[in-house]
C-alpha cells in the first residue's frame, strides 16, 4: 500500500458537495476532500488488517505529511489499536503530532490513538505532563482528551487511581485558563470520571466548580444529581 494507493481510494469516496459543508464545520484551511467518517473507519480496519506494523506506521506518517483533513484523520485510525507489540516507533510518531494539532477532530483521533498507547505504558504520563505547559492551547488540550481513559475506570487499580489523581491535578490546574476548548476539555473529563466515581467527580467540582466557567460547569455536573 503505497500513498498513491490511498489518497487514490480517498478521492474515490468523495461524496460531492460534503468538502463544502466539513470544512465550513470543521473551520478548516487545509485541503478538505469530502469523505465520510464511516468510510475512513472501513479503510483503516482493512489496512490494520493487511498491513504489518512497519507498513502501517510508514503509511500514516505519510498520510499525515499531506495535511489533508481526511488522511490525517486516517492516519491516526491507522494507528488506534489497543494492543501493540514493540510499540515504540507508533509512540514516537504519534508524539511527534501533537505540536501540529489546530483542529478538534484531528486532535481527537489523534489522542485516540495516544491513549492506547498510554494505557499501554503508562510511565508514558511523564511525558504527557510536559504538554500541560505548552504554550500552544491544543498541546495543553491533549493532555486531558488523550488520558480519558482514566476517567472511565469502574474497577481502577492502585496505580490507576494514583495516575487518576496526577490527571485531576492537570485539570486543576487549568481552571483558570479561559479558552474555550481547554474548559470543554475539563467538563469533558469530569464528566465522564462522575459516571464511575460521581464523589471524586463533586469532590473536584467542590474545589473548583465555581472557577469554571458555565457552560465547562453544566458539562461536567451532567451525570450527577442533588
Amino acid at each position: 500500500m503505497t500513498l498513491d494507493d490511498a489518497l487514490a481510494a480517498l478521492q474515490a469516496a468523495i461524496e460531492p458537495g460534503r468538502a463544502e459543508q466539513m470544512t465550513a464545520y470543521h473551520k478548516q484551511s487545509r485541503v478538505v476532500l469530502g469523505v465520510g467518517n464511516e468510510v475512513l473507519n472501513d479503510l483503516s480496519k482493512t489496512w490494520r488488517q493487511d498491513l504489518d506494523l512497519e507498513a502501517r506506521v510508514a503509511l500514516a506518517s505519510a498520510l499525515w505529511d499531506t495535511d489533508i483533513f481526511e488522511a490525517r484523520i486516517l492516519a491516526a485510525k491507522l494507528l488506534t489499536q489497543a494492543r501493540i507489540k514493540e510499540d515504540a516507533a507508533v509512540w514516537e510518531l504519534l508524539q511527534s503530532w501533537v505540536p501540529g494539532f489546530d483542529s478538534w477532530a484531528i486532535a481527537d483521533h489523534a489522542c485516540s490513538a495516544i491513549s492506547k498507547r498510554l494505557q499501554a505504558e503508562p510511565a508514558r504520563l511523564d511525558l504527557v505532563e510536559s504538554w500541560t505547559v505548552a504554550e500552544a492551547m491544543w498541546t495543553r488540550r491533549a493532555a486531558l482528551v488523550a488520558t480519558l481513559p482514566w476517567a472511565k475506570l469502574s474497577n481502577p487499580k492502585a496505580a490507576d487511581l494514583e495516575a487518576r489523581e496526577r490527571i485531576l491535578g492537570w485539570a486543576e490546574d487549568y481552571v483558570t485558563d479561559r479558552d474555550w476548548f481547554i474548559q470543554k476539555a475539563i467538563g469533558w473529563w469530569v464528566r465522564d470520571l462522575s459516571k464511575h466515581d460521581a464523589a471524586r467527580a463533586r469532590a473536584f467540582l467542590d474545589v473548583n466548580g465555581d472557577r469554571l466557567k458555565a457552560f465547562a460547569r453544566k458539562e461536567a455536573m451532567k451525570y450527577l444529581r442533588d
